[in-house]
């Protein structure tokens, strides 16, 4: 377990970024019986296989994606035909075109104007292979989300879908040259600069900015409606961070109830054995720690952290989980009309 400086924490649209108390961290993880946990099978095929189609080669580009085969099996467990699915920090629209492709509503929010851009064209594909399901993608800070979101939402979404950012850089992309060697590419959020994005201010307050966008989602919810994280370990000069029980806390926080702990898998499953499908960076970086004599292994999984919102009084104002009817949620969801194609050639 990682401790962290220790810090306030103030619930609403105003709190600022800062740390979780690491005994809040404890607390919330060893407090009670664990809760249930499954394996997905989301990796026997290999993430290009998986996006083959549905996106655009340009979405490889983005340092974080979530493999769309997990956010598939999370749609397809916690939502119905016609549920309306949020992802507030979307990146290039997997948990969009994933919903889109199951008959499911969707919207998002993402903060960098690229892949904004890059999913509305993603979406654009979606149309054009004859799906008609209202999606919308929105441009701004996901901390914000009160007043990026239309209020007609307020206790209407079935299922928020997210992955936290994992700090300003993540393995990314090679390429190899002749006589040149190996070089990283696509592995940086943005400008690192930008201290608006959550990336790049620090972990625990990272911690704490995701915290305020779970409160804010938790208002879209509908009466026990679902928050699905996917979320790995880290490591930080070789030690593991424990980031899925940190996030644990900040769903906690957000006055969501734990209800699950799944893992997804990022191995396939062979007949008797797991196959890794780990990055080179990954890989290079697992067999330097065992040639200094430390036992590390590649992580073969994403834990994925699954919360509820309570059951609210039907009278509850903003909580009400009465259903728009469809075309009112069409008109509030319209459709991304398709971005010119020569713009993402590759």
């Amino acid at each position: 377990m990682t401790h962290f400086p220790t810090g306030r924490i103030t619930k609403g649209n105003h709190m600022p970024d800062l740390p979780i108390e690491h005994a809040v961290i404890d607390k919330v993880t060893t407090q009670g019986p664990p809760p249930p946990t499954s394996v997905w099978v989301t990796a026997q095929h290999s993430p290009a296989v998986q996006r083959r189609g549905r996106y655009l080669p340009e979405s490889t580009a983005h340092p974080a994606k979530m493999l769309p085969t997990i956010a598939a099996h999370a749609i397809t467990h916690y939502t119905r035909p016609g549920d309306l699915v949020l992802d507030p920090m979307c990146g290039i629209g997997t948990t969009l075109i994933e919903a889109l492709h199951q008959g499911r509503r969707a919207i998002g929010v993402e903060y960098e104007p690229h892949w904004v851009q890059i999913t509305r064209a993603n979406l654009a594909l979606a149309h054009e292979a004859g799906i008609d399901t209202g999606a919308q993608v929105i441009h701004g800070d996901a901390r914000q989300l009160p007043t990026l979101l239309p209020p007609e939402l307020l206790g209407q979404v079935a299922l928020v879908l997210t992955s936290p950012p994992y700090g300003p850089s993540t393995h990314g992309q090679i390429t190899a040259t002749p006589g040149g060697g190996v070089h990283k590419r696509d592995h940086l959020y943005g400008n690192a600069l930008d201290r608006g994005n959550l990336a790049n201010i620090g972990h625990h307050r990272l911690l704490s900015g995701f915290t305020k966008i779970l409160t804010g989602a938790a208002a879209y919810l509908r009466p026990g409606g679902h928050v699905a994280i996917t979320v790995r370990p880290w490591r930080e000069h070789a030690e593991l961070i424990d980031l899925p029980s940190q996030i644990l806390a900040c769903g906690h926080h957000a006055g969501l109830i734990p209800v699950e702990r799944c893992v997804a898998l990022l191995a396939r499953v062979a007949e008797h054995h797991l196959i890794p499908r780990g990055s080179f960076f990954q890989r290079d970086f697992i067999r330097k720690q065992r040639a200094a004599g430390l036992p590390l292994h590649l992580i073969a999984h994403e834990d994925v952290i699954i919360f509820q919102r309570a059951q609210t009084p039907a009278n509850s104002p903003q909580s009400t989980g009465l259903p728009h009817s469809a075309p009112a949620l069409a008109a509030i969801l319209g459709r991304d009309g398709p971005l010119p194609r020569e713009r993402w050639a590759a």
